[in-house]
């Protein structure tokens, strides 16, 4: 097995980091789309891991509750009954900490009620007391009348 030296993956993962498609990050680097796409990976596992591990027993004052439209594969509208729910529109969900701009809570999937309610269950595990909460309105969101 190859191993890539680290000054090249510092290099790719930069390169990924500013907005390069993989296959101009192999035209610049000179790796492999297959062996950036893996680095990209990894990297990402052991980012979400850091993520998990640090961002608990948070103390803020006020969060922003709000979602990232995108689309995997084909826009909603072309979507298949037989695709699977990994295709089409997709959301991120994000929790950002008003004053320091951390990312609290994050996940991806569907704009759907039970992963709504997946996402704040995971926020309310990290945040320690009551903070204020901010969102867009959307009315899956829990709210405290």
């Amino acid at each position: 097995m190859n191993i890539l030296p680290f000054d090249q993956q510092v290099t790719v993962i930069a390169a990924l980091t500013e907005g390069c498609s993989i296959r101009s990050v192999e035209r610049l680097t000179g790796v492999h789309r297959d062996t950036a796409m893996r680095l990209g990976v990894r990297v990402g596992q052991g980012c979400a891991a850091l993520h998990d591990r640090m961002m608990r027993d948070l103390r803020v004052n006020r969060l922003e509750l709000d979602e990232i439209w995108s689309f995997v594969a084909k826009k909603q509208g072309r979507v298949q009954p037989g695709d699977g729910t990994d295709v089409g529109e997709q959301y991120t969900f994000i929790a950002l900490a008003d004053t320091a701009k951390a990312i609290i809570s994050y996940a991806t999937g569907k704009r759907t009620g039970p992963n709504t309610r997946s996402f704040v269950a995971d926020l309310r595990a990290r945040v320690l007391g009551a903070p204020e909460i901010s969102t867009d309105g959307f009315q899956v969101y829990p709210r405290s009348d």
